[in-house]
């Protein structure tokens, strides 16, 4: 038997080793991720085999046992069988904080007491890996990094059963399924829910600007006022313009020179945010194209994928020339004109920064300097979405080393009778970095700001004409998608409200890891609580339920600044300024707190209880044919393709008409929050309605209980109160179908059905005065049909018009 081996991660590292360095270094064994799991609670107190509201903390830590699924059980073995005869390890795992876990794990599994050695690459090709070997350094030197990832690993484990039990037992009674709660995870879905509430429940202000043309001696120009603090009546904005006609002043010009240095090179998340804006790419497979081109065969073409910092270390500012020259061999970024030596900038704000990589595992994504002269051959290899995601890593590199963007910035100013008037206008003078990205244009540099200034003396005077009026409406915040949420899951310090813990949580990576990020979302849509729209990503209304419920429990459960927090902890375990227990122990603190104040509030009464709204199967229950028919129609109308799952899961079918249907703010329509199909009853009514006026039931209305009833309303013969119920109950009776209840009982909950779902009462209307309406975002349409009037003070319905409809849906 061998005296020594290499333990690598995977099998594709293993062949990578074996090709770099042989059998130089002993028997090569490939693990399969973690080959190890942590016990369950059960099986260390056997007393937790029971749901409870307890902290599941067991007395030192959780031991581990052997996973299962695929090979692992195989390769594990084999290891074991090579450890006994082993006296010294290599450890060729991932070099982060996951990779030394998953490799150490095992030695501490079995107790191994040979030499170990660390071997750390940061690319797999051949001579990166033989260099790697030979800088190798003894194990112990990366204890920190072990203690991080076993703290990471146990607190995990114990705040996520502890809270999933106890929200099932205290939350979920009358529940069919799991409230799943994780550390992670819960704070994630909070982030995607806030933001979905905040869109809905946004109320479009009107507000003004004025522009005008404006005439100087080198030619004309337009001109803006546009005050920070808005004008929100019409009749101050037309003041300004009465004002601003024929004006002539002196002009006020400011030319400054300014520079702009490159962007910052990529890590994992940067990359995620770029890739799923441009090519519309969820977080995980910006990863999965990423791994390829670090370890698939025949490329390992960049550096390792799972960065969390975008700097270097200064000992690769060597390498610089080669990657330059290698890149600028191929047809794709040979125009770009890198000077000649390239520019190397240090510090916090360039790209080579040795104190930018303290407590980080691995540097910025760049392009792998041992195969770089390889690209000629490696390019036809490569897919389409690999040579895009190359094709952004080397411009991002060519760009760092390229001199700073300098331009002239021309601002122009004309104080029209106290109102001022402004102008800008940028003009390159050296391009230098942006010359790599000959397409690109930054938001800044669009609209007003884009146009290109004539020459301007200052003092010159300046004649304004044409001014105009500009309607403005406010808009709420965009939605996620997957690379906007993996950066606000980065940067979680933004949802923390206290000044001191903000500025400590800046400097740490939020919550998640660049690793794991992707897989929390992808969770997070296989239950069901999250969807794709399109490029967006947003709740379904069981993910919103499960949102509504444990914030009302406990914020703290849902409050992604708290998670921060813990994971600043956690990651201080890295650079010693924490210990491992320590880290775990304020994990557990946070968790006991929680449990206990779930505990007091079902003692007190409690929050309301989530019921079989987030049962088991919630997600998964189907549609009903009339909502499925709906979301088809309106993806035919708009054509867009409706989500993967919308024909079988009833919450994802929901979302899509919620974010894609006519928006009634009463929720009526399918997939709003709390809305209902139409009863049978009401079915029923409508059909014979529909037969005896010759028309059609939009499926709209089939899928609403609400809509069915303003459909029946607007359909009906209108008489008195008296007679319009009787010709309710009239049908209702007649077409009641046959069925094993006796027919009286049926009758009568039919008829109670359809009266509870028609307004009985005659409309109510205003007489005389305006009544001012609130119209939440994305219901102009509806607003207007109903008779709404919009101007600078907001909605309002004017006098005469019928108020009922604007309070059913909570307009007024």
């Amino acid at each position: 038997m061998a005296d020594q081996i290499v333990i690598t991660e995977k099998t594709s590292q293993a062949k990578d080793v074996r090709a770099a360095v042989g059998s130089r270094y002993g028997d090569i064994l490939p693990a399969e991720g973690h080959l190890l799991d942590l016990l369950e609670p059960e099986d260390v107190v056997p007393a937790w085999k029971r749901w409870s509201p307890v902290l599941l903390r067991p007395e030192g830590l959780y031991g581990t046992r052997p996973a299962e699924g695929g090979n692992k059980a195989a390769k594990l073995k084999a290891i074991r069988e090579a450890l006994r005869t082993a006296k010294q390890v290599w450890l060729a795992t991932d070099c982060d904080r996951e990779g030394q876990l998953i490799g150490q794990e095992i030695l501490e599994h079995y107790n191994y007491r040979g030499g170990v050695m660390r071997v750390l690459f940061t690319a797999q090709d051949s001579q990166t890996i033989r260099d790697a070997f030979g800088r190798a350094k003894p194990n112990a030197e990366y204890a920190p990094l072990y203690a991080a990832a076993v703290a990471r690993r146990q607190a995990d484990q114990i705040y996520n059963l502890s809270l999933t039990r106890t929200a099932t037992v205290i939350l979920g009674r009358g529940a069919r399924g799991v409230i799943g709660v994780g550390r992670v995870k819960t704070p994630t879905l909070a982030i995607v829910c806030k933001r979905e509430l905040e869109i809905r429940n946004f109320v479009p202000q009107a507000y003004f600007e004025v522009v005008a043309t404006a005439i100087a001696s080198g030619g004309q120009f337009h001109m803006r006022h546009a005050p920070q603090e808005r004008i929100v009546r019409r009749e101050v904005a037309q003041a300004v313009v009465e004002a601003a006609r024929d004006f002539e002043g002196p002009l006020g010009v400011r030319v400054e020179d300014k520079r702009q240095g490159p962007p910052k090179l990529h890590d994992l998340p940067s990359l995620q945010k770029l890739c799923s804006s441009r090519f519309g790419w969820p977080a995980g497979k910006t990863l999965e194209v990423a791994q390829e081109l670090y370890d698939g065969q025949g490329k390992k073409i960049i550096t390792y994928p799972r960065a969390e910092v975008s700097y270097l270390p200064e000992s690769l500012i060597p390498d610089v020339p080669k990657i330059v020259a290698g890149l600028q061999a191929g047809r794709s970024f040979s125009a770009i004109p890198v000077p000649d030596p390239p520019i190397i900038r240090k510090g916090a704000s360039g790209s080579f920064h040795d104190k930018g990589l303290e407590g980080a595992s691995h540097h910025a994504i760049i392009p792998n300097v041992n195969t770089v002269d390889n690209l000629r051959e490696v390019w036809p290899r490569l897919s389409i979405d690999e040579k895009k995601m190359f094709d952004v890593i080397a411009r991002a590199y060519l760009a760092a080393v390229m001199p700073d963007f300098r331009y002239r910035q021309t601002t122009a100013t004309l104080d029209v009778r106290g109102s001022p008037f402004r102008a800008a206008g940028r003009q390159p003078i050296d391009l230098g970095w942006r010359a790599a990205f000959p397409e690109w244009q930054p938001a800044d540099e669009k609209g007003d700001e884009a146009q290109l200034l004539p020459a301007l003396r200052n003092g010159e005077i300046t004649k304004l004409e044409n001014p105009t009026i500009e309607d403005k409406e406010t808009r709420p915040p965009p939605r996620y998608n997957e690379g906007t949420l993996i950066e606000a899951m980065q940067n979680a310090w933004r949802f923390v409200d206290d000044e001191v813990l903000r500025e400590r949580l800046k400097d740490a990576k939020g919550i998640g890891t660049p690793a794991t990020r992707a897989e929390i979302i992808g969770g997070l849509k296989k239950q069901a609580f999250l969807v794709a729209q399109g490029k967006n990503i947003v709740p379904t209304e069981t993910g919103l339920s499960l949102f509504g419920v444990l914030k009302q429990a406990d914020p703290s459960l849902v409050d992604p600044g708290l998670t921060a927090q813990l994971e600043c902890l956690l990651d201080e375990v890295v650079i010693g300024k924490q210990k491992m227990i320590g880290a775990i122990d304020a994990v557990c603190d946070v968790a006991q707190r929680i449990i206990g104040k779930l505990q007091e509030g079902a003692a007190a009464g409690g929050p309301p209880l989530l019921g079989a709204a987030i049962g088991g199967d919630a997600g998964s229950r189907p549609p009903t044919p009339a909502m499925k028919r709906f979301a088809d129609s309106i993806a035919r109308e708009k054509g867009i393709k409706p989500p993967q799952g919308y024909a079988i899961s009833g919450s994802i079918c929901r979302a899509f008409l919620n974010l894609h249907a006519p928006k009634n703010a009463d929720s009526g329509i399918p997939g709003a929050s709390g809305s209902k199909p139409a009863s049978p009853a009401q079915i029923l009514f409508a059909e014979k309605l529909a037969q005896e006026k010759g028309i059609v039931i939009p499926d709209q209305a089939k899928a609403s209980l609400a809509d069915m009833s303003r459909w029946i309303d607007s359909n009906q013969v209108k008489k008195s109160g008296k007679s319009r119920r009787k010709r309710v109950d009239t049908p209702t009776q007649s077409t009641a179908p046959k069925t094993g209840v006796p027919r009286k009982k049926s009758r009568k909950r039919a008829t109670n059905v359809v009266a509870a779902a028609i307004p009985s009462t005659p409309a109510r209307g205003n007489s005389g005065t305006d009544t001012p309406l609130r119209i939440p975002y994305g219901n102009k349409d509806a607003a207007l049909r109903l008779g709404a009037r919009y101007r600078a003070g907001g909605w309002y319905a004017p006098a005469g018009v019928e108020l009922a409809a604007f309070g059913d849906r909570g307009w007024l």
